[in-house]
């Protein structure tokens, strides 16, 4: 009992720090949007070449990770899932082309010009080509009623894009450590993408082993899955 306890602290506490995080992300990337002056960001990586497409993909990348971050952390949510089984439902559907038609290309595009060059480049493109491969797992497994595999899929998802709040911390806390800025930044990218992707097979694995996977009666069941494959 006081394992699981535990274990619940810890799932809600790391939850919280994603909204937390999200929110201080969300509300620092305001500045994307004044159309009277461009953003610092923006100006660092002057010239670009195509300077309006760049800040479109931009404004879409940080509008549409604003809205993924935290509705998939909602999505985890065990009470919505059980409770409000269609608004989990609607919701995911939603957030899914938001992040496959919105967040993962733009941020494709965007991570051609990232700053530290080809290996930053290469650790964005990983980390979205994962968000995008696990959101589709994610929609076959639910059209299938797939739960353990839907959930597995959708951790994936929710670790990447947790990688915003987790990348810039470490960041903070290299600068505080006076690591070099180039290895900082480069550091800061891969330990995140890497470790997401090893935390969340660690849980899945755990939850195969010790029969903890979340499961649903066979009502709640049929009403989460109900209407998703005839859409």
């Amino acid at each position: 009992m006081n394992r699981a306890r535990t274990n619940e602290f810890a799932r809600i506490t790391a939850l919280g720090a994603c909204l937390i995080g999200s929110f201080v992300i969300t509300a620092a990337s305001v500045a994307y949007f004044n159309g009277d002056e461009l953003p610092s960001f923006m100006v660092e990586k002057l010239p670009l070449p195509h300077e309006e497409l760049w800040l479109f993909a931009l404004r879409a990348h940080v509008f549409s990770a604003a809205l993924a971050l935290p509705i998939c952390v909602l999505l985890m949510s065990k009470n919505l899932l059980r409770r409000a089984s269609r608004l989990h439902r609607w919701m995911g559907r939603v957030i899914g082309m938001v992040i496959l038609l919105a967040l993962v290309p733009s941020g494709l595009y965007l991570s051609l010009f990232a700053k530290g060059g080809v290996p930053s480049t290469i650790g964005f493109a990983l980390s979205g080509a994962i968000v995008f491969v696990a959101m589709v797992q994610g929609i076959r497994a639910a059209r299938r009623h797939d739960l353990v595999a839907h959930r597995r899929a959708m951790l994936h998802v929710l670790a990447q894009l947790s990688v915003a709040v987790t990348s810039r911390t470490l960041l903070v806390l290299c600068d505080a450590v006076g690591v070099d800025a180039e290895v900082a930044y480069l550091v800061s990218l891969w330990l995140p993408v890497l470790c997401s992707v090893a935390f969340v097979e660690r849980i899945h694995a755990y939850q195969r082993r010790s029969h903890e996977s979340v499961q649903l009666d066979p009502s709640s069941r049929h009403t989460f899955f109900a209407g998703v494959a005839r859409d």
